[in-house]
C-alpha cells in the first residue's frame, strides 16, 4: 500500500520550499506566483527507528523503510476554478492522492510577496476550500446530470444519485464532503470520483523560524489567535518553518538532529507532517526482518493477517494457513528470532488475527 499526499496552498506560502525539504529534489522556489508548472514528485522515507534496531538485530544487509509520495502543484488564487493562475489545471494531479496537506503562511517576510498583498490565515484557508469546492461541484453536476438523463435506474444507480445530491448540496452551502459524515457505504458509492473535499486534510501553518522554539506557542494557540477553530473542524493541525526544514535539509543528519536540540526541538516538521499523514489516514506499519533485509510494510489498521501477508506477496494471501507474530520490542529484547522462539514468544495466529502497529510477521503458506 502506497500512500501519497497532494500539497496544495496559495502562492508563496512555502509549499515548494516545504516539498523541496521534504524530497532533497530541487525545484523551482523562485519568489514569484505560479512558479510551479509541472507537478513536482518526490518519494521520501518515513523515519522510524524500530528499523534500524531490527536491522542491527537481524545483521540485515539492507533497510528497505515505508514510503510517501508527495505531490506540489501550483499555487491556488481566488477564481483558479474559472481559470485566473494556473493552479485549477494542476488540481487533477492530486485526485489521485490519499490526503492533502494545505500549506498557510503565517509567517512575515517582506521579501516575499504574498499574492493578496497581506498575510491572513483565515482568508487564505477560506479561498482553497473554495475553489476545491468548486472543482467538485463541477464533477458532482457531470454525474447528477448522466443519470437523471437515464429512462431506467438500477438500484445501484439511484443510491448513487441520492449521496450525489447529498454531497452537492453540502458543498453548495459551503461545507467540505468530509465534514458531511457520509457512511462508510455513501463513501465506497463515490470512491471513484476521487472528490478533493472528501479527502483527509492536514492544515500545515507555516510559521516563523523562532515561533517553533517558544514552548507556549502552540497549534491551539495560532489557531486562537487567527480564529481559525471553526473552519478546521477535527482536522490535524502542524506548525511547521519551511525556511528551517530547507536548513535543515541542508545538513548531515547528525547535524540536523544536533540542531533541533540546540533549539529546544524534539523533532524536524517533516518527520511530524509524515506521521501525523499516516495517523490520519488510519495506517500501520509491520516488519518483516532477516539476513537479507528488514522492511517496514504499510497496511490499513485493522487489517487481517491474510491481507498483511498480501502486502508482501499475493501467494502469501491466496495461500494463507498462518503468521508467526512478535512484538518488535519483545523481539529485540529477546535478543533474536532464535531466543525468542526458546522463551516461547513467537505466537502462532490465524486468519482473523489482526495485525498490529509493530508487530513483526513471518507468514507460512502454501499454493
Amino acid at each position: 500500500m502506497s500512500l501519497s499526499v497532494g500539497i496544495v496552498g496559495m502562492p508563496n506560502v512555502g509549499k515548494s520550499s516545504l516539498f523541496k525539504a521534504l524530497t532533497r529534489k530541487e525545484v523551482d522556489c523562485a519568489n514569484y506566483p505560479f512558479c510551479t508548472i509541472d507537478p513536482n514528485v518526490g518519494v521520501v522515507r518515513v523515519p522510524d527507528e524500530r528499523l534500524e534496531l531490527l536491522a542491527k538485530m537481524s545483521n540485515s544487509a539492507r533497510i528497505i523503510p515505508a514510503a510517501i509520495e508527495f505531490i506540489d502543484i501550483a499555487g491556488l488564487v481566488k477564481g483558479a476554478h474559472k481559470g485566473e493562475g494556473l493552479g485549477n489545471q494542476f488540481l487533477s494531479h492530486i485526485r489521485e492522492a490519499d490526503a492533502i496537506a494545505h500549506i498557510v503562511r503565517v509567517f512575515a517576510d517582506k521579501d516575499v510577496a504574498h499574492v493578496s498583498g497581506r498575510v491572513d490565515p483565515r482568508s487564505d484557508i477560506e479561498t482553497i476550500n473554495l475553489e476545491l469546492i468548486f472543482s467538485d461541484l463541477a464533477i458532482i453536476e457531470k454525474r447528477i446530470e448522466a443519470i437523471e438523463s437515464e429512462r431506467k435506474k438500477e438500484k445501484e444507480a439511484e443510491a448513487r444519485l441520492s449521496v450525489y445530491k447529498k454531497i452537492r448540496e453540502g458543498l453548495e452551502k459551503g461545507i467540505l464532503a468530509n465534514a458531511l459524515g457520509l457512511t462508510n457505504e455513501e463513501k465506497a458509492l463515490v470512491k471513484d470520483l476521487n472528490l478533493l473535499t472528501l479527502k483527509e486534510v492536514l492544515y500545515v501553518f507555516n510559521v516563523d523560524e523562532e515561533k517553533l522554539s517558544e514552548k507556549d506557542y502552540t497549534a491551539e494557540r495560532l489557531l486562537a489567535e487567527f480564529g481559525l477553530r471553526d473552519i478546521l473542524g477535527d482536522n490535524e493541525c502542524l506548525l511547521i518553518s519551511a525556511k528551517l526544514e530547507s536548513e535543515l535539509a541542508e545538513l548531515p543528519e547528525e547535524e540536523a538532529r544536533d540542531f533541533l536540540k540546540e533549539m529546544g526541538i524534539k523533532e524536524s516538521g517533516l518527520d511530524k507532517l509524515i506521521r501525523a499523514s499516516y495517523k490520519r489516514l488510519g495506517l500501520a506499519t509491520f516488519f518483516t526482518t532477516g539476513p537479507k533485509e528488514t522492511r517496514a510494510w504499510t497496511i490499513l489498521r485493522g487489517m487481517k493477517a491474510p491481507q498483511a501477508a498480501g502486502r508482501v506477496h499475493s501467494d502469501f494471501e491466496r495461500g494463507f494457513i498462518s503468521a508467526r507474530v512478535i512484538y518488535w520490542k519483545d523481539l529485540i529484547e529477546a535478543g533474536g528470532e532464535a531466543k525468542a522462539k526458546e522463551r516461547g514468544m513467537i505466537r502462532l495466529e490465524g486468519r482473523d488475527y489482526v495485525v498490529r502497529d509493530g508487530d513483526v510477521c513471518e507468514f507460512l503458506f502454501n499454493i
